[in-house]
């Protein structure tokens, strides 16, 4: 895949041209026109092109590494990803001194420390005021050991060192050689230079055309062996075949079982029903006590059927209670708001089977609080609530469904509190001969 796309080529090929306007407005052409996702294509592009010290001109590679730098200057020099390469320039004695130097005020590297006013000038006029006597330049393993010891920059695998670079030198130009002499340019009359042509235009090309890597070795991967076959496994060179049919009973049955039941609990959870409908389904759940797992009374749906047809929710729940969900229509029935028929659903489900006595207390806690809760409303309701729960705890305690000792001084305190209603005064002497 290419690295930079065309238009992206020509944007990059005008800024390093631009040797003559401050770096530092290079920098934010750059950053203007380039967003962060496009950093890492552009400077491998670039790290190609400086691979070979004739691609580009003194003033070229000045401004190509300024942008190497940039781009990820807002992180710690070790984890940019060029940082190796931008050493290893820096500390090349066959280098140009302005170069090295130029690197070394990018790093800010001990008395290379004018970056600001150096990016400041342009890499003509960099060019010109740098003073040739400056020798103070570092040791290889002085950066590697201040910026991080990286590799020689990313690579893909272990062939990528002993790839064919897609970088050659012109062989017509011996190597040392200054390109540009005139003593290499094409005489009349003679073949043309392989390198010959317009140097921008073959940059340009170069830059369009790049890729991550060279032409690396290729990877040896012979076929696989054949895994060796078990003795168990040669029964499926010929499978046994000889199969059983087996009968489903259950196919064409009656689908319509229960429909009738069904139809009038939807019908219960919107109007109560006649006593002939309530005979109905108390005979169909008599007659199949399984029918109940498909009538279709959810948890969600329980307290309606309760408000409006209690005697029905106190056969479902009497048919549910061996069920794996009897805790979900217990909790139901606590979580419903406090009623005559709330509680006459669980004052008949006390004689009727065994309830937890954690469903038992929390139901006459929850009481307790509707009781407490209804001073909001004009006092008669309040008074009726008061009256039924005393009524309904009278008759627990004198069934010996529940123990008073775990509920006496909850139950104290909320006869105390309605003391003015009859029923409760008569709790509490029934509380008091129970002491």
């Amino acid at each position: 895949m290419t690295i930079m796309k065309m238009e992206e080529t020509a944007v990059v090929w005008t800024m390093l041209q631009s040797d003559l306007r401050p770096i530092q407005d290079v920098l934010s052409d750059f950053n203007s026109k380039f967003p962060r996702s496009r950093y890492l294509p552009v400077c491998s592009s670039l790290s190609m092109l400086l691979q070979d010290p004739m691609i580009l001109r003194s003033t070229d590679r000045l401004i190509a590494f300024a942008i190497m730098h940039q781009c990820y200057s807002s992180v710690k020099p070790s984890l940019n990803p060029f940082i190796s390469e931008m050493i290893n320039a820096a500390c090349n004695e066959q280098a140009e001194k302005y170069e090295r130097a130029f690197l070394l005020h990018l790093f800010q590297w001990n008395s290379f420390n004018n970056a600001k006013e150096i990016l400041k000038l342009s890499a003509v006029d960099y060019i010109k005021t740098f003073d040739p006597k400056t020798d103070d330049f570092p040791e290889l393993g002085e950066l590697q050991r201040e910026y991080g010891n990286k590799a020689d920059g990313p690579s893909s695998h272990m062939f990528a060192d002993y790839a064919i670079k897609k970088l050659l030198h012109d062989p017509d130009v011996p190597r040392g050689c200054d390109p540009n002499s005139p003593e290499f340019d094409v005489q009349p009359g003679g073949n043309t230079k392989i390198g010959s042509g317009d140097r921008n235009e073959a940059v340009c090309g170069i830059l369009g055309s790049l890729t991550m890597g060279g032409l690396a070795p290729r990877w040896i991967r012979p076929c696989p062996p054949r895994f060796p076959v078990h003795q168990s496994e040669l029964l499926w060179i010929d499978p046994d075949n000889k199969h059983e049919l087996v009968w489903d009973d259950k196919m064409c049955a009656d689908t319509s079982r229960g429909a009738t039941v069904r139809d009038l609990l939807v019908k219960g959870l919107k109007v109560t029903l006649s006593p002939t409908e309530q005979e109905d389904i108390t005979t169909a759940l008599a007659n199949d006590p399984k029918l109940v797992y498909h009538c279709g009374i959810t948890p969600r749906k329980l307290p309606q059927l309760v408000e409006r047809n209690p005697q029905i929710a106190v056969e479902i729940i009497t048919k549910l209670i061996n069920s794996p969900e009897i805790v979900d229509y217990f909790t139901a029935l606590v979580s419903m708001e406090m009623s005559l028929h709330s509680m006459e659903v669980v004052n008949r489900l006390t004689t009727a089977v065994e309830l937890p006595k954690e469903f038992i207390r929390m139901f006459i806690t929850n009481c307790i609080s509707s009781c407490e809760n209804a001073k909001q409303q004009d006092k008669y309701m309040q008074n009726r609530l008061v009256r039924l729960v005393c009524v309904f705890l009278q008759s627990l305690i004198r069934n010996n469904i529940i123990d008073v000792k775990d509920l006496f001084i909850e139950v104290q305190a909320f006869c105390i509190d309605f003391s003015r209603v009859r029923e409760a005064a008569g709790l509490f002497r029934l509380l008091k001969t129970l002491e």
